[in-house]
């Protein structure tokens, strides 16, 4: 299977309480759409040493994010603004 790689910042969403992520380029957005199940894109991603089943969720502009939860933050020492290394690989949703 594909891997997909990112380099990108550590962003949040501005509410309170809102989630860290990182933006998906557009180009896989425009590669991997057809696999998207009700705006969804079930995928195993990695961030240094830690891996995790994931979704890349869509941004409402036809654009999809990662969330990074804190467990992978934590342990990466990663806050806003932190450049990160994140790569994903396509798995089947949960049916």
């Amino acid at each position: 299977m594909h891997t997909y790689t990112i380099d990108g910042r550590v962003q949040q969403f501005p509410q309170a309480g809102g989630w860290y992520y990182i933006a998906v380029p557009q180009r896989y957005t425009k590669i991997l759409q057809p696999l998207t199940v009700r705006g969804l894109i079930a995928v195993h991603a990695v961030v240094g040493e830690v891996s995790w089943d994931t979704s890349l969720l869509p941004m409402g502009d036809g654009t999809h994010f990662i969330p990074l939860p804190a467990k992978v933050r934590r342990t990466n020492q990663l806050d806003v603004g932190s450049c990160v290394n994140l790569t994903f690989t396509i798995r089947r949703p949960a049916t």
